[in-house]
């Protein structure tokens, strides 16, 4: 048994040496053994885990894309890294185990944050640092200069009222404060992913509120951690904490309001995730309820970003509130010498022959007045999803009309004027 003390890469001859031994070979096995270990292991959770591979920070889109496998890799390589050093010299683990580190640190702080902002545009520029920041740290690890960098910034120094600070002490702590609020976010996703899997209606804006509330908490749980890393006493921020309560009293009101209205309206579930409203002349679907606002989707495409404030204190139409079901219209003119019972026949025929209308209520034709021109029949019906459109459901059953008072031979009558003419 080797209780000889693992060769590092800063004296590198000796590394060179220990690198032409054969036992370098057992520890390229072993990095091999791992990584298919790592590989198998990921493979084998994936096919008995239901995940969603756009919103999975440990899946992800591929095997190697979430953050699961860097850190089976990781954790494996520490083990025969530990195994291999109690017989043999360790050389290619000592390279191998801080470039494994480096990458599950990328993987996870990438995924975290796709996860959690999405496609914003600062994502990808916090992508660039952390993976600057973790492979430069690598680099400085294997070589064995980390030790006498972190002495020298801890020179450079200055005196902050009666604390010293150090460029050390401030790198470490924004690092610290880094991984905080990584983690916070990672266990923020993990219970949103887990509160909104599989909701609808009602149960999906709560549970909306909760995993906003919760991320809220915890962002703010882990902002003290992350200031009390920095070395910031949060005692001095009592003052500041006055002064931004103040703001908001008289700037930020609006912005608060907001936020306080969007919690109100995700808690009492007045607008839901899916409902049709109408809210200023504006008609469309709630897509998504915000903190600050909600964004509704009209039939034709187009999006409004509605401050939540305006949905509490204006008038808002809920076509959705009660029950999911809307009812149309269509009027159409016939000659005064048709038959009118025929004619109702027809009009419910046309409606109850497209799939969408309900038919529990039935659709309702019925003589709605009598016309200058011919006498009016107005065909009411109830669908249950008028997100797919309305415009095109009432073109099909017009068409269908037509259709149908042509073959019975009912006219459609031209619009008549009598003209008078006086003599002389």
């Amino acid at each position: 048994m080797s209780n000889s003390a693992p060769i590092r890469i800063d004296d590198l001859d000796a590394w060179l040496a220990a690198l032409q031994h054969p036992s370098s070979l057992i520890e390229l096995a072993a990095i091999a053994l791992c990584a298919l270990l790592a590989w198998g292991l990921v493979s084998l959770l994936r096919r008995t885990t239901v995940v969603s591979d756009e919103h999975s920070i440990l899946f992800g889109r591929r095997l190697v894309d979430g953050a699961l496998f860097p850190l089976l890799l990781l954790g494996l390589s520490f083990v025969a890294r530990a195994a291999i050093a109690r017989w043999l010299p360790v050389v290619l683990l000592e390279v191998a185990v801080p470039v494994f580190m480096a990458l599950a640190a990328i993987r996870v702080g990438v995924k975290v944050l796709q996860v959690a902002f999405g496609g914003a545009p600062f994502v990808r520029l916090l992508e660039h640092s952390i993976s600057w920041v973790a492979w430069l740290a690598m680099v400085l690890w294997v070589s064995g200069l980390l030790p006498l960098v972190l002495e020298e910034l801890d020179q450079i120094g200055w005196k902050v009222g009666g604390t010293r600070l150090s460029l050390r002490t401030m790198i470490e702590g924004t690092l610290t404060a880094g991984v905080v609020l990584i983690i916070a976010l990672w266990i923020s996703s993990a219970i949103e992913a887990r509160l909104l899997r599989r909701a609808t209606g009602s149960e999906l804006s709560l549970r909306k509120a909760v995993s906003n509330a919760t991320r809220a908490l915890l962002m703010f749980v882990g902002l003290l951690l992350a200031l009390t890393a920095v070395g910031i006493d949060l005692t001095a921020l009592s003052v500041l904490g006055g002064a931004i309560g103040v703001g908001i009293g008289f700037g930020l009101q609006k912005l608060a309001a907001n936020y306080v209205s969007g919690f109100v309206i995700l808690a009492e579930r007045s607008m839901r995730i899916g409902d049709n409203v109408r809210v200023d002349n504006f008609e469309g679907r709630i897509t998504d309820i915000k903190a600050r606002y909600t964004l509704i989707r009209s039939l034709t495409g187009r999006e409004s970003i509605v401050p939540n404030e305006m949905l509490i204190t204006s008038r808002v139409e809920n076509l959705s509130l009660a029950d999911r079901e809307v009812w149309q219209s269509t009027v159409v003119s016939v000659a005064y010498g048709s038959d009118v019972d025929q004619v109702m026949a027809l009009l419910r025929d046309a409606a109850l022959a497209q799939p969408r209308v309900l038919r529990e209520p039935a659709p309702n034709a019925a003589l709605s007045a009598f016309g200058p021109d011919g006498l009016e029949f107005t065909l009411g019906y109830w669908i249950l999803d008028p997100e797919n459109g309305q415009l095109n459901l009432r073109s099909l059953i017009n068409l269908a009309i037509l259709q149908a008072l042509r073959e019975h031979g009912i006219e459609i009558p031209f619009p008549q004027r009598v003209l008078h003419q006086r003599a002389g």
